[in-house]
């Protein structure tokens, strides 16, 4: 923010601002996202003091994520994580706007669950740090794979579970998840993506086999 008010070079020029994303400043809008010292994460968090404390330097290299297109400077494109969330359909129905009382109850263990996945940003962190998401790969990625997860755990949002799910075996799908478990090491809110792709993984399985012996899925 400071190099953006003042952006002097070496040579004590004046120059174009570095461009950057930037909304909340509290690291739940996701934004910010960037490689800061080589590691994605939010730079509205990255405090220079602790940077300069864990490299033992005090050069802070700062630099875009590589696995989504480049905007300018900082900035890239993460429409294809939005594209993802429509392909897994990522919400939950409502047929109208009529007042219907309280809904089904939700237990405790299930509601903590469904929050801790619901903070996630879409910041991009994940699928940053994943080997899989490549120029030669169509996997969606780890938040996506989450993300089906939390709107099958809500109990209107189960009843087309299947409109997720199928999605996630095709190209790009979860068998094309490779295990490397960098995903969790870098979530900023510390979601548990590698959970979630279990989950996942034994969800798609059992509506791959209710596919293959033709049995009604309950929300048809």
């Amino acid at each position: 923010m400071e190099v953006q008010r003042n952006p002097i070079n070496r040579q004590k020029q004046k120059v174009t601002p570095v461009a950057w994303e930037q909304g909340c400043l509290e690291e739940v809008c996701g934004s910010c996202s960037m490689l800061i010292n080589g590691r994605p994460r939010q730079g509205c968090t990255a405090l220079i003091h602790k940077l300069i404390e864990a490299s033992g330097s005090n050069v802070v290299t700062l630099a875009p994520m590589t696995k989504f297109t480049l905007v300018k400077d900082l900035v890239v494109n993460r429409d294809v994580m939005f594209n993802n969330l429509k392909k897994i359909h990522a919400w939950v129905d409502a047929d109208d706007s009529f007042d219907r009382g309280f809904g089904p109850k939700i237990s405790p263990k299930v509601q903590e669950a469904m929050y801790t996945l619901s903070t996630c940003m879409t910041c991009g962190c994940c699928t940053e740090a994943c080997p899989q998401v490549n120029e030669n790969s169509k996997f969606v990625g780890p938040a996506i794979i989450s993300q089906a997860r939390l709107f099958n755990a809500h109990p209107i949002g189960k009843l087309s579970a299947s409109e997720r799910l199928r999605p996630l075996m095709e190209e790009g799908g979860i068998s094309e998840c490779g295990n490397a478990q960098n995903c969790v090491e870098v979530c900023p809110k510390e979601i548990p993506l590698t959970e979630s792709i279990a989950v996942m993984g034994r969800q798609v399985t059992r509506q791959a086999w209710k596919d293959l012996i033709s049995v009604p899925d309950e929300s048809e």
